[in-house]
């Protein structure tokens, strides 16, 4: 079935509901919310309708549904819902409607109804209106309670604030593709009430306007807070894994300059608007210096643009965060972090196994195949290596000389998250003629990943290898 999805402006409208029970009564309110001027039929009410009626809120008939109410009503009504108890009621009514072609919709029954009610999600003006033709409301209702599990709070407010900028650059500039451009990239902003609201000074400008004198009070200290750089975890790949707050901001995103190994799909969420810069490093080779890095973060900033940082995995394990904090901080320029899963979690996850199963683990110790010189291996957490490289067999022969067993279980996991990740199984004494598989790769060892089940193979994915010989302990 098609439907046309539309919202209706019934604000002083003739609304007529047959019933007043509990099947009317969610009906009658999201009338009246809409400023309709509803008429209820009924012998009988519920309090809640009853107190409506007292106010003056709606016009209660208490007694039966007669053919008149519709067809010789004073004022037609523009909208009719049949909400009783009694299914022969309602399809009369409906019928009655269908002749004098009055929208209809008889409560529950989809064959007696010209549209459907949606489950809606709402913030001030903004409504989000979720329909199943009717099929499953139960679907409508869970969508809707996730989608405003997901929905900031304010949006309202927020709203109300970016239609006031929107209406003043349109009575003042011209109608061309840059306002269009403009008045996209404001709707992808933060703004707030204030004369100096930082998305006031970006449109007014742009569009060769003069802003208004001021009619408010200076920038309350939270404004002037407000940051404007974002150092945000994409996670270990897959969209559905960004934190609700990373998908926010990148959505309203001016500038993204991201690691090489942030995927298209994340990438995509982006604004057509948004300059998108990649600053990746990959395999040691650097196409831009750390310095440069920093210094586009600030340019963006002090041009007053919603800069994000976007890092794979969380932005605080293993990357150059901590330098652009202080390059951020030195400056003067506020900044947030959005931590992500990181891609340990991811892997353990796409085995998958506890990574602190208290059978077999109390910890998990993370680190990277570049770590300290003389840094001493801790033999009793799970281990989990990122960005371990291609030859394992420095990290092979580091385990056994830390007394590590050959039997050791260890495990690769190559692009965790994403749709193409693989799983290999081996043991330590395999380690260093197995493939790690296409980058990014992490290296995970430990009790936790032996096999528990009857039957199972513990190196079920072992390189189609003749094993070399195994490294050679270092001396001690």
């Amino acid at each position: 079935m098609s439907l046309l999805p539309i919202f209706l402006k019934l604000a002083g409208r003739s609304c007529l509901v047959v019933g007043a029970g509990e099947v009317a009564s969610g009906k009658i309110e999201s009338l009246v919310a809409s400023g309709a001027q509803v008429t209820v039929v009924a012998p009988w009410a519920r309090p809640e309708i009853e107190r409506l009626a007292e106010r003056g809120a709606v016009t209660w008939h208490p007694r039966a549904f007669e053919d008149r109410d519709v067809l010789h009503a004073a004022e037609r009504p523009f909208v009719v819902i049949a909400g009783t108890n009694f299914a022969a009621v309602n399809q009369h009514v409906y019928r009655l409607c269908l002749a004098a072609k009055i929208l209809c919709n008889a409560v529950d029954d989809i064959p007696h109804c010209d549209f459907y009610y949606g489950s809606v999600v709402r913030r001030g003006d903004l409504q989000i209106a979720i329909s199943t033709a009717g099929d499953s409301p139960s679907l409508a209702q869970r969508l809707r309670r996730e989608i405003d599990a997901q929905l900031p709070q304010d949006l309202g407010p927020w709203l109300h604030t970016i239609g006031e900028i929107r209406r003043e650059v349109l009575a003042a500039a011209p109608s061309t593709e840059e306002r269009k451009l403009l008045l996209g990239r404001l709707a992808g902003r933060e703004a707030c009430s204030a004369a100096e609201c930082p998305s006031r000074r970006m449109a007014l400008p742009a569009a060769h306007l003069v802003a208004p004198p001021p009619l408010a009070p200076p920038v309350p200290e939270f404004v002037a807070q407000q940051a404007s750089v974002y150092l945000v975890g994409a996670g270990p790949g897959d969209p559905d894994l960004l934190t609700v707050k990373a998908a926010r901001l990148l959505a309203s995103a001016d500038l993204l300059l991201h690691d090489d190994l942030v995927p298209e799909p994340i990438l995509a969420l982006v604004p057509a608007t948004a300059e998108v810069v990649n600053v990746g490093k990959r395999c040691g080779a650097a196409s831009i210096t750390q310095e440069q890095i920093h210094e586009l973060m600030l340019r963006g900033a002090r041009e007053g643009r919603s800069v994000l940082r976007l890092k794979s995995g969380d932005p605080l394990l293993f990357g150059r965060a901590g330098e652009e904090m202080d390059a951020l901080r030195a400056a003067g320029v506020h900044f947030e972090v959005v931590p992500g899963v990181t891609a340990a979690s991811a892997a353990a996850a796409a085995i998958p196994c506890s990574l602190t199963d208290r059978r077999a683990a109390s910890g998990v110790h993370l680190s990277t195949a570049h770590h300290a010189p003389g840094e001493v291996v801790n033999p009793e957490p799970t281990r989990v290596v990122y960005m371990p490289g291609r030859d394992l067999t420095g990290i092979a022969r580091a385990w056994r000389a830390a007394g590590l067993p050959g039997d050791y279980p260890c495990v690769l996991v190559s692009r965790a998250g994403h749709p193409d990740q693989q799983v290999r199984r081996t043991i330590l004494s395999l380690l260093h003629v197995s493939s790690p598989g296409p980058a990014p790769v992490l290296l995970m060892g430990g009790d936790v990943f032996r096999a528990r089940e009857a039957g199972e193979v513990e190196t079920d994915y072992l390189p189609r290898l003749q094993p070399a010989e195994e490294p050679a302990q270092e001396q001690r």
